[in-house]
C-alpha cells in the first residue's frame, strides 16, 4: 500500500476514534468525570448489532437503531447509577467506580456470550473506489465512516450552538452551579450528555468492526483507551479537539504500522501524546481552566 493509502485507512480509524473521542470529551467537559466503561459501551453496541443481524436475521440499519437505543439507555443507566451518587466524591472515587463499570460490563458479555471470538459482518454495503488504475483503492467501510464522522461533528456542533439543551451543556459545563441558579436542570443536562456519548458508541461500534471484524467481551478495551487518548491529545472538554485528536492519532498509528512495524505503533503513538503534553499539558486545542480560590 502507498503512502497516500496508509494516509487514507488513518483517516478512516481516526474518523472512529473521533466519534468515540466525542464520549469522553462530553462528559468531562460538563460533568467533568472519565467515564472508562464507553468502551465497552461500544463492545456492547457491536455485539447488539452482531446478534440482531446474524441470530435474527434484521437488516444493518434496524440492527444499528436498536443497537443506538440499547447504548443510550444502557450509558444513562450507568449514569444513573454508578456516577450521579458521586458527583461530589473525590475524582479518585470516580475513576475506580467507572473501572468498576467497565470489568462488569466485560465479565456480562463473557457470560452471555462466552470467551469465543465472533466474526462481525459489515454493516456497509457499497463499492471499492480504485484510483491511478487501482494503485489506490478506498473501501467501503472507508467511504461511510469518514462521511458519517463529518456528519456527526457538523450536527453535533450545530446542536450544542444552535438549541437549548446544547446551550444548557454550555452553561453546565461553564459553571455547574450559576447554572443551576440561571434555572437550567443540571441532572437531565448530564443525563443527555451520556445518552449522546453512548449513542455515538454504538455507531462507533458498527463502524469500527465492520473494518475490524473480531469482536470479543474485551474488543472496546484497547478503542475505549485509544480514543481517550485522541480526546486528551486534541484538549478534552473540546468538541473540534475530539475530531482533531482522533484524526491525528488514527493517521499516526496507521503510517505507524504501514511505514515501520506494528509491533510499536502503540508506542510511537503514546510516545506522540506524552511529547505533546509535555510541550502543551491542556492538548492542541485545550484551554487553561483559571481556578478561583
Amino acid at each position: 500500500m502507498s503512502f497516500l493509502g496508509f494516509l487514507i485507512s488513518g483517516l478512516s480509524l481516526g474518523s472512529v476514534y473521533a466519534i468515540m473521542a466525542l464520549g469522553y470529551t462530553m462528559v468531562y467537559g460538563i460533568a467533568k468525570m472519565l467515564n472508562f466503561a464507553h468502551g465497552d459501551v461500544i463492545m456492547v453496541g457491536g455485539y447488539v448489532i452482531f446478534t440482531l443481524g446474524n441470530t435474527f436475521g434484521l437488516p444493518p440499519f434496524v440492527s444499528i437503531l436498536i443497537a443506538v437505543i440499547i447504548c443510550t439507555s444502557l450509558g444513562m443507566l450507568i449514569e444513573r447509577v454508578a456516577y450521579k451518587p458521586l458527583r461530589s466524591a473525590p475524582p479518585l472515587a470516580v475513576l475506580i467506580t467507572a473501572i468498576g463499570v467497565s470489568y462488569l460490563l466485560q465479565n456480562i458479555a463473557l457470560l452471555i456470550f462466552g470467551s469465543n471470538t465472533r466474526i462481525f459482518t459489515s454493516v456497509v454495503d457499497l463499492s471499492t473506489i480504485s484510483i491511478a488504475n487501482g494503485d489506490l483503492t478506498i473501501t467501503g467501510e472507508t467511504q461511510v465512516t469518514i462521511l458519517a464522522c463529518v456528519i456527526i461533528m457538523i450536527a453535533l456542533t450545530l446542536f450544542i450552538k444552535r438549541t437549548k439543551p446544547g446551550q444548557a451543556m454550555l452553561a453546565v459545563s461553564e459553571d455547574r452551579g450559576a447554572a443551576e441558579l440561571m434555572g437550567v436542570n443540571v441532572n437531565a443536562t448530564i443525563a443527555l450528555t451520556f445518552a449522546i456519548g453512548s449513542a455515538l458508541a454504538a455507531i462507533a461500534s458498527a463502524l469500527l468492526f465492520s473494518t475490524y471484524t473480531t469482536l470479543t467481551s474485551y474488543s472496546g478495551a484497547m478503542p475505549g483507551i485509544k480514543a481517550f487518548v485522541a480526546a486528551v491529545f486534541g484538549g478534552i472538554g473540546s468538541v473540534p479537539g475530539a475530531l482533531l485528536g482522533g484524526l491525528l492519532l488514527g493517521v499516526i498509528e496507521n503510517l505507524a504500522k504501514g511505514l515501520i512495524s506494528s509491533q510499536v505503533a502503540d508506542a510511537i503513538v503514546f510516545g506522540v501524546l506524552i511529547l505533546v503534553l509535555l510541550i502543551k499539558p491542556t492538548g492542541i486545542l485545550g484551554k487553561k481552566i483559571h481556578e478561583k480560590v
